[in-house]
């Protein structure tokens, strides 16, 4: 027990050393930073350095909510208001100038002001007292070992804490305090480490009702895309109808109609005829069921996401390595959703990396209720969803589940794209 206590509170100690340097020397710098650009907005010199450093601000605020995440299991909401996309983002000094505004506007941006403030002041106390607290027990020892001397000699009268160190008595006494500091560490170290991570919360955490007024508006304009969407593959179907099966039927009834007429006439003409419509049908009925596929597979309804992915990898022109770690059966809507975007991935990484192998892993964590999936290949890498419409059209379709899709492609590779659906195991069927 004692021993749990004694690595909580070095623990402490050592986390709340790192978190006192980020509040007194980046939070502090960001403030500064950041009121000095808002006031030069006016004379246009703030319009371009107010992104900038709020870009910065946010990835400062981020840092601490992954530390709060990680080290107390603290989550601190962001509600930061979603940018435009780069095709709705308008070019040069007006985009600029846009992207500021929306910055302004946006309450996130001033409860980060006024963290920082708050961080560099009440946060670094915070943050202080976990490794304060032992280097008092550590600095008594050291007095009591005989250092007061030369302390007291050099300047008279040395105030450890609220002990005034004169003497060897005196100096015992900072001891047997910095014991004390050293027990109280032991108490309260892990518990000031959560206090400062609940100031950051109560201050840069978004409220349920800008959640939820968030999730709203992303849900009606996934909802649009969704029907658009729909609307678009409804359209691609009656096209590949129209141009792939129809014509092949018109034309096998044509071919018919003609060795009606020559069957009895010229018999050699009529077989080849049959021929051709015997292979007009053969490849009709492989394009209806290419289309068939695209639209919902066979394997996906009947086996589930799982074995769907399956072949869909032996059927791709680059390797790839499938593991798949699911429950069973998912929500018919997902298993699609997911099919259908793991599917656009690999194509792509086939037709565009330059990759010779991928990797793909479709697992579903049971502690946050959300199917993974991560598509990674050894291309050449380059991939951003702003420029490209296939990535920002997966993403916005995977929005209507409240999915999301976050892209790593660095320049000469690897590329890793990783899909998250937050969904629960369907029934038995």
């Amino acid at each position: 027990m004692i021993g749990h206590r004694v690595r909580d509170a070095g623990l402490a100690a050592a986390r709340g050393l790192l978190l006192s340097l980020l509040s007194l020397g980046i939070s502090l710098v960001l403030f500064v930073l950041l009121v000095v650009s808002l006031c030069l907005v006016p004379i246009g010199v703030g319009l371009f350095t107010t992104p900038v450093v709020t870009d910065a601000v946010r990835t400062h605020a981020g840092q601490r909510r992954f530390y709060a995440r990680q080290w107390a299991g603290m989550a601190i909401p962001a509600g930061y208001r979603p940018y435009p996309a780069a095709g709705a983002r308008r070019p040069g000094i007006a985009g600029q100038v846009e992207r500021c505004v929306h910055l302004l506007k946006d309450p996130a941006t001033w409860r980060d002001l006024l963290w920082l403030l708050t961080d560099a002041v009440a946060g670094f106390v915070l943050a202080l007292l976990p490794w304060a607290l032992p280097g008092y027990f550590l600095f008594g020892l050291v007095l009591a070992a005989g250092v007061w001397r030369p302390i007291v000699d050099a300047g008279g009268t040395y105030w450890f804490a609220f002990v005034p160190v004169q003497d060897w008595t005196t100096a015992f006494l900072a001891a047997l305090t910095g014991v004390g500091f050293a027990v109280l560490a032991l108490a309260v170290n892990p518990w000031l480490i959560r206090v400062h991570f609940l100031l950051a919360r109560v201050l840069i955490g978004a409220s349920e009702k800008e959640l939820l007024a968030q999730r709203v508006a992303r849900l009606t304009e996934t909802r649009h895309d969704a029907l658009d969407d729909s609307a678009a593959e409804l359209r691609r179907i009656e096209r590949d109808l129209h141009d792939g099966a129809q014509a092949r039927l018109v034309a096998m009834g044509m071919n018919l109609g003609a060795v009606e007429a020559l069957i009895e006439k010229d018999p050699a003409q009529a077989k080849k005829l049959l021929a051709q419509a015997r292979e007009s049908s053969a490849e009709a009925l492989a394009e209806l069921r290419d289309l068939v596929r695209g639209i919902h597979p066979p394997v996906l309804a009947e086996r589930g996401l799982g074995d769907a992915v399956r072949a869909l990898a032996l059927r791709m022109r680059l390797p790839v390595e499938v593991d798949v770690d699911l429950p069973g059966r998912l929500d018919e809507a997902v298993e699609s959703a997911a099919y259908f975007a793991i599917s656009e991935v690999l194509t792509n990484a086939a037709k565009h990396s330059a990759a010779g192998q991928a990797w793909l892993d479709v697992y579903y964590s049971h502690q946050d209720r959300t199917l993974r999936v991560a598509i990674t290949d050894n291309g050449r890498g380059g991939a951003d969803p702003e420029a490209g419409s296939g990535l920002r059209g997966l993403e916005r379709r995977l929005g209507s589940f409240d999915g999301v899709l976050a892209v790593s492609s660095p320049p000469g590779g690897p590329t890793l794209v990783t899909i998250e659906i937050p969904c629960s195991p369907a029934p038995a069927r």
